[in-house]
């Protein structure tokens, strides 16, 4: 009963986005130290590689597993999505976590602007891909990491790839509010399946995030460095909504330092959040399947 207690994780498989570094790799390293089998995606073999070794020499869990893909490629994410079905038959926890911020405006292989592609439709993309085999293990979870960011978030569903007047902070903002929208429409199209839906803001945490953007935003982020969480801190809440059963069946929430708490008054919007996912649909109807799809719900 004791081990059960300090390894509520174990029996349970994890797959986390964006998990070589920062947040991701905090949040691997959480996971399997609570017994958690952790699958760690990451677009760089060798990052990728040197990333899970460090977590299973840590947490003496050799029950850490990698895949590698570009979530800059749609065909990649669905390649993703069937390799992890090649090897598991479950997944409990699916943790959206990769992300990023370009200071120029750039695409994607699929010809869509990139914060977008990889912040949200990627992530959008490989949560219905793996919707089946999450309801085959409910109950499970699915956790969509946004950002404070979110807050300033507006939506053009005119331009959604911004074509005219590209910002960096505009892109990222509206990205992390797409996080939350879909977020919502997924909880409300979930319910009664026993599988649940939240996103939630890290804050602000010491990473390599926003350091390859222009000399500005680099410069920024260092000067903001010294007041930043580390990125176990960070990865707190991303861990607290894996694994802890005071959120079992909590469903449709936005969490920040592991409380539920409101945000940005657009990402209630029903009407905007239903509109977000059919252009979704179609942005990625190529790559997408029937199976795990969801269906709308009736509602105001």
């Amino acid at each position: 009963m004791e081990e059960e207690a300090e390894r509520p994780m174990v029996g349970k498989i994890v797959l986390i986005t964006g998990a070589n570094s920062g947040i991701g790799k905090a949040t691997s390293m959480g996971l399997a130290q609570l017994g958690a089998t952790v699958i760690m995606v990451s677009r760089d073999k060798a990052k990728g590689e040197e990333a899970r070794n460090e977590v299973m020499e840590k947490n003496g869990n050799k029950r850490v597993d990698l895949i590698v893909a570009d979530l800059a490629s749609l065909d990649v994410v669905k390649r993703l999505a069937k390799e992890f079905k090649r090897r598991y038959e479950r997944l409990h926890v699916l943790i959206n976590n990769a992300g990023g911020i370009n200071s120029k405006r750039t695409l994607t292989k699929d010809g869509y602007e990139t914060t977008l592609g990889v912040n949200h439709l990627a992530h959008f993309l490989l949560t219905n891909l793996l919707l089946d085999t999450l309801k085959k293990s409910a109950p499970s979870r699915i956790i969509n990491v946004s950002s404070f960011a979110h807050k300033l978030g507006k939506f053009d569903f005119d331009d959604l790839c911004v074509e005219r007047r590209y910002s960096a902070l505009g892109a990222y903002s509206r990205s992390k509010l797409a996080n939350v929208l879909f977020t919502y429409e997924l909880a409300r199209r979930l319910e009664g399946t026993n599988v649940t839906a939240n996103a939630l803001n890290p804050g602000m945490v010491r990473t390599r995030f926003g350091r390859t953007g222009s000399k500005g935003m680099s410069f920024a982020f260092a000067l903001l460095s010294p007041f930043m969480k580390s990125p176990a801190k960070g990865a707190e809440t991303s861990i607290y909504l894996a694994s802890s059963p005071e959120v079992e069946g909590v469903s449709g929430k936005y969490f920040v330092k592991k409380r539920p708490v409101e945000s940005n008054k657009l990402s209630y919007n029903r009407k905007m959040a239903k509109r977000l996912w059919e252009a979704s649909e179609k942005l990625v109807a190529k790559q997408m399947t029937t199976k795990g799809r969801t269906e709308a719900k009736d509602g105001p």
